[in-house]
């Protein structure tokens, strides 16, 4: 079965068929980068990744683009508030942003265009918008684009434009996202926009780009006329993206995008997330809080991207437990005891269940949830496997490769064993811990070897006692 996804326009699951045959040309809305990212946007952007590392894992060659917006309201206002100009303002929250994302086992994309290095192009798209009778300059020194040129505004949201109020404007970035009038492409420059660097010349004056322009400018510029995907949160669907589809495909006469994927929101503890409420978290802030970066990963691609998911300390606690299972999995496969002479197993058969299944769900939507549940199943058909006789090298070679090929997608081992490197000054501290212990269990002084088991396990360094042999291991 191809890949099927469920796109916002059309309100329906479909076939995804791309522009050319084996390519995949996709956009992501990114983050404005005036602050650090918290969960909700994660849950996005690790669902983006998904989507990177599945079209990449099925044979798609993809170029991927993820902006990073540098001016806007927000961006204006935070570096008003610091007293910076909004490139100082932008620059360290861009540079985080991007460590977050690697810490996270997101995989980069081709390009992460910045709105303010494409000023000229936005000039440029406002210019043939008024030559194509979609904008108009006003006399306040702004453009704004006429809905009434475009017949099919509101398509995406499925909202009825007929009604509104011709001419009425909306002049900010920040605005009622139920209010569908004439929007700003190029607004004239205040004195708090020349204060921090955030005004350009143009053909109507000093001023800065309006934010809905500047995603048709990155994506089409980047990417070409039409879109393969384009990728957001549910709260741009309006007007964000609507705005976007009047903008380019009134300037191109072309489709602007061929499927539209929109992820839902994150609530926190069961309550939508918000700073009144004091549960906006940040994803900087787990993770110097020393939370498990593979932990924080599973949570976010557990739920399907168009189902709710409820972030709690006590799911991210299970998911680092699902995680430290996937790796003990992996650890066990690599250290198994085989035998040439064994009879054939269950195993290969298992490992092509997995491959055909996983893809199954994964094609189905980019059902993560279901993916998960799969890659789960397979780890507990095959430990049952494992408890009996032994097996061929070549049989658990095939269940092993079977779990890195899948986790080629999901991206939890990876991001898991960078979190649990260990440097040797560790292991030596814990080899020596060990020969204490070993000691104080010979003298049956059973006190000081559990003492130094919970001094190792204040560590994250877990102990596994076997045959004459003590193994240990580093967990999240």
């Amino acid at each position: 079965m191809p890949l099927e996804v469920y796109d916002t326009a059309s309100r329906a699951l479909r076939a995804f068929v791309p522009l050319e045959e084996g390519r995949a040309r996709v956009y992501a809305c990114g983050p404005t980068i005036y602050d650090h990212a918290h969960i909700g946007n994660f849950r996005a952007f690790l669902f983006f990744d998904l989507v990177h590392r599945h079209l990449e894992w099925s044979g798609y060659e993809v170029r991927f683009v993820m902006n990073l917006t540098d001016v806007d309201d927000k961006v204006i206002d935070a570096a008003l508030e610091a007293g910076k100009q909004i490139a100082e303002q932008t620059k360290p929250f861009g540079e985080r942003f991007l460590a977050d994302c690697a810490t996270l086992g997101v995989r980069p994309v081709d390009v992460y265009p910045r709105a303010t290095d494409y000023i000229d192009r936005m000039v440029a798209f406002i210019e043939r918008l008024v030559r194509r009778g979609h904008a108009y300059a006003a006399d306040d020194g702004a453009v704004y684009y006429s809905i009434a040129s475009f017949p099919s505004y509101g398509r995406l949201k499925g909202i009825d434009t007929s009604t509104l109020k011709a001419g009425a404007r909306v002049e900010h970035d920040e605005y009622d996202k139920e209010d569908a009038r004439d929007f700003a492409l190029w607004k004239a420059a205040t004195e708090d926009d020349e204060a921090v660097g955030a005004a350009w010349e143009s053909p109507w004056g000093r001023g800065r780009p309006g934010w809905h322009l500047e995603c048709s400018v990155m994506s089409t510029t980047e990417l070409g006329d039409t879109l393969d995907m384009h990728l957001g949160g549910e709260d741009l669907v309006f007007p964000h993206h609507e705005n976007e589809i009047a903008q380019s495909e009134g300037a191109t006469g072309k489709p602007f995008v061929r499927n539209w994927l929109h992820v839902k929101h994150l609530f926190v503890e069961g309550r939508k997330m918000s700073k009144s409420l004091g549960n906006f978290i940040r994803v900087r802030e787990l993770l110097d809080e020393g939370h498990d970066p593979a932990a924080i990963r599973h949570l976010l691609i557990s739920s399907h991207y168009r189902g709710d998911l409820n972030f709690t300390k006590s799911g991210l606690e299970a998911s680092g437990r699902a995680v430290q299972r996937l790796l003990d999995f992996e650890a066990r496969l690599e250290a198994l005891g085989t035998d040439p002479d064994a009879p054939p197993s269950v195993l290969p058969r298992l490992a092509k269940e997995l491959a055909v299944d996983f893809r199954a769900a994964m094609d189905h939507d980019f059902n993560s949830a279901d993916a998960l549940a799969v890659l789960f199943m397979f780890v507990s058909a095959v430990n049952a496997v494992l408890d009996g006789p032994a097996v061929t090298a070549s049989d658990r070679d095939a269940a092993l490769e079977a779990l890195r090929a899948v986790d080629e997608v999901l991206g939890l081992l990876d991001v898991a064993r960078a979190s649990r490197t260990v440097d040797d000054e560790l292991a030596e501290w814990v080899a020596q811990k060990i020969e204490e212990r070993a000691a104080a269990r010979s003298a049956k002084d059973f006190a000081t070897a559990d003492a130094i088991r919970d001094e190792l396990a204040a560590r994250s360094v877990v102990l596994e006692d076997g045959a004459g042999v003590t193994r240990w291991k580093v967990v999240g």
